[in-house]
């Protein structure tokens, strides 16, 4: 096996549902990697597989080159780190920490060593002596990692690890999360449905819906470049528009046919061809709003549309237009904000252009894609589709 961690071709069933379906996944040393999906898409079925806790019904799971798929959860080189934290009660965090290593049996005088850098490590050497509920959330989810980690296992899982902490503190424990790794070194795979966590944190990310892996990929792949409108959706907001491809202009284009709009020029990653009906998505920040008309090359669509919403934020504005059918997401970024500049508001009409580059088409192929254009927003991303 040429990666530290694979699952090859795994799957596992309870009756008529496929919890993980066929999945086969390749995780390097050393690497921040996560499982991003919504409940329900088989994250933590693959988890607790890895763990020993489940056994696959088909397919095999690799550590360093072993096959560990049959091997007894106490065996097996790795600790999980669940959102319920699973502290001793009764226990100091000293204690806490040590608990692992004297199961283990391992030497009074190592133990102690290991406990204090630890406590060092998770900046918690002033509250050796305290109990559980004497700590606050985040100090107790670093517990729970040190307690993991002096363990020493070839990887940590991290199962929804911060998902009882509010906002403050998981913003907080995404950077500790990320320096614990940076110091450590091991591999840690780690399971969420919050894709601001899996983008902030991940080397790279599996994007998974309905026990199958979407996309693989690095988070600026996987926003810039998604393979699918589920990808497309899940991932940061999205505009959706339907479409057909019209033709292919200079091999790397094409002209697509959207109605209500002047043709659009978007590039054509994935070859489809004349007549292929499609989604094209486009991120809100890639659009420009404008009061004119601008003149633009070919490469740019621009269309005209009326505002029905306005929202300042600060750092940017966010536009509600609507052109045709469409109610289209736009992000204006504040690189210069003029008090005497005419704002734009509530009815007016604008134009709006984005590049070809900007937009990606997304071949409609199965019946999932076509339900996003009437799926509530809040599902997949505020941003997307038709209204």
């Amino acid at each position: 096996m040429g990666e530290f961690l694979e699952f090859d071709n795994v799957s596992r069933h309870y009756g008529d549902i496929r919890a993980v379906d066929g999945v086969s996944l390749a995780v390097r040393k050393g690497e921040f990697f996560s499982l991003l999906g919504p409940s329900g898409c088989g994250k933590t079925t693959l988890l607790r597989m890895l763990a020993g806790f489940e056994t696959p019904d088909a397919g095999r799971v690799f550590l360093d080159g072993k096959d560990i798929t049959a091997q007894p959860a106490n065996e097996r080189k790795v600790n999980t780190i669940f959102q319920s934290y699973a502290l001793f009660p009764h226990l100091s965090v000293w204690d806490n920490i040590a608990f692992g290593p004297r199961i283990a049996k391992r030497p009074r005088k190592e133990i102690a060593e290991d406990v204090e850098k630890m406590l060092k490590l998770i900046q918690l050497s002033d509250q050796a002596w305290k109990k559980p509920d004497q700590l606050s959330g985040g100090q107790k989810q670093r517990v729970a990692i040190a307690r993991a980690l002096i363990n020493k296992p070839q990887v940590l899982l991290l199962d929804e690890p911060l998902a009882a902490l509010d906002l403050k503190l998981r913003q907080r424990m995404l950077i500790e999360l990320d320096l614990i790794h940076d110091q450590v070194g091991i591999t840690f795979l780690y399971v969420t449905h919050d894709q601001g966590e899996a983008m902030s944190l991940s080397d790279r990310i599996a994007v998974m819906d309905h026990g199958k892996i979407e996309q693989i990929g690095t988070p600026a792949e996987i926003y810039e470049a998604p393979r699918s409108s589920f990808v497309a959706a899940f991932i940061g907001d999205t505009n959706f528009f339907e479409g057909e491809v019209d033709e292919i202009i200079e091999g790397e284009y094409s002209r697509l046919e959207i109605e209500g709009f002047p043709p659009v020029v978007c590039f054509n990653d994935k070859q489809l061809v004349d007549g292929v009906p499609v989604f094209i998505s486009i991120r809100p920040e890639k659009f420009r709003i404008w009061r004119e008309k601008p003149d633009l090359d070919w490469k740019h669509t621009v269309v005209k549309g009326t505002v029905e919403d306005v929202i300042y934020l600060g750092h940017s504005t966010k536009y509600w237009v609507r052109v045709q059918d469409y109610r289209i997401a736009v992000h204006r970024q504040h690189h210069r904000f003029l008090l005497d500049e005419k704002p734009i508001r509530w009815h007016d009409d604008v134009w709006l252009s984005w590049h070809a580059d900007d937009g990606f088409m997304l071949e409609r192929y199965r019946e999932a894609d076509e339900q996003l254009m009437e799926t509530p927003p809040e599902k997949v991303g505020e941003a997307q589709g038709r209204t």
